[in-house]
């Protein structure tokens, strides 16, 4: 089996999971709980939080609160952070902040979306143009997840304070996050990351936030994080989530490097009769959005399956609904009839050459079989 499908999920660190072992079968306690044993977990937890935040930002004046995972972190981000006036954000977020913003909206607060460029990274002036004295959050996604583009989220986020220094700027990196090389800066208030995404196991993710920055609770319970997310913390998956991160973060520029490569070559060897490429040159390698010319990309999904490729045509957490075209693919100029043919191709730091070359040779396979059925 070849699996290309690491934007929806990636497999878990071996590594990181023996590291993380003894939080599930030894030190399983209650990090909330006054004995010695669980006051020792709190302190691990303390460590994660430090651990992590340090990877990108500057521990002394971030911190973060551990979530379930990225949409939680997003909605927190957004239902607690966009509370009056309006919000901004653009037409190419997951579902996780797109969605979000439209409970908002039922809720009082008015929404504005900025339109896409071609390869789905924001168009930067319509954005600003849509700030006002009344905003109260900017949202804008670091790494597409359907297309791969790349906002320059520290640039935008220093615009967005240029127009308004008192909207709170959110970023969605959970497709960034291990994978680009980045820093947060001043101008970012909360950046939202999530463990499956980089090695980690799922259910686990966190809301990064300016240490001075005020942010209600979404979930309220016993008081946990700080009072800001209540819940008995998932000590193990945090603990991994924190070593899978560290492993990708040390060695950030290599695979970097060595999945750009990789991209390059999967581009050369797919047969451009049969297929458009819809991310840029400069989009993240690790995401490519591929146009099947004539086929329904849904169909080419399941028969590549059929030969042991696993890819995706799309967010994973949009394929639950039943629309038929993606919204961000649209957004991006794509009429809906190619939109039909769309496919995602996703790689991860364990991605190899050969299967590369292979999952291309499939793909160009299944496409002109399909093709000579067609006509």
């Amino acid at each position: 089996m070849i699996y290309l499908d690491n934007a929806a999920t990636t497999k878990p660190s071996e590594r990181a999971l023996k590291a993380a072992e003894k939080y599930l079968t030894e030190k399983y306690f209650n990090p909330s709980s006054l004995y010695r044993a669980g006051h020792e977990l709190n302190l691990q937890l303390k460590e994660a939080r430090k651990n992590i935040v340090s990877l990108i930002g500057d521990e002394n004046k971030f911190s973060c609160v551990f979530t379930s995972g990225g949409t939680e972190a997003d909605n927190q981000a957004i239902l607690c952070g966009g509370k009056r006036g309006n919000i901004v954000t653009t037409l190419g977020e997951h579902s996780a902040v797109y969605e979000a913003v439209n409970e908002a909206k039922k809720r009082g607060i008015e929404v504005r979306f900025a339109e896409l460029n071609a390869d789905g990274s924001v168009n930067r002036e319509h954005l600003l143009s849509l700030i006002d004295d009344k905003t109260s959050l900017v949202s804008v996604v670091h790494v597409n997840n359907e297309t791969g583009a790349i906002n320059d989220v520290a640039a935008i986020a220093k615009m967005v304070k240029t127009e308004n220094e008192f909207t709170l700027f959110h970023s969605d990196g959970v497709q960034a996050f291990g994978k680009i090389s980045f820093r947060l800066t001043k101008d970012i208030d909360l950046y939202s990351v999530s463990a499956h995404k980089i090695g980690g196991i799922k259910g686990v993710g966190a809301l990064i936030k300016r240490k001075d920055l005020i942010l209600k609770p979404l979930i309220f319970g016993g008081g946990q994080e700080e009072n800001i997310r209540s819940g008995t913390e998932n000590v193990f998956g945090i603990k991994c989530f924190e070593f899978a991160a560290i492993e990708k973060l040390e060695a950030i520029n290599q695979y970097y490097d060595k999945i750009f490569v990789l991209k390059k070559l999967f581009c050369s060897l797919l047969d451009s009769t049969m297929f458009n490429i819809l991310s840029s040159d400069n989009a993240s390698p690790y995401i490519i959005s591929l146009i099947v010319k004539g086929v329904r990309g849904e169909t080419i999904l399941h028969e590549v399956d059929d030969k042991g490729l696993i890819i995706g045509t799309g967010s994973a957490c949009s394929s639950n609904g039943n629309k038929r075209h993606s919204r961000v693919i649209l957004a991006c100029g794509v009429d809906k009839q190619t939109a039909d043919g769309i496919l995602r191709i996703s790689l991860s730091s364990e991605t190899c050459e050969q299967e590369i070359r292979t999952a291309a040779k499939i793909l160009n396979e299944t496409v002109a079989n399909r093709l000579r059925l067609m006509a």
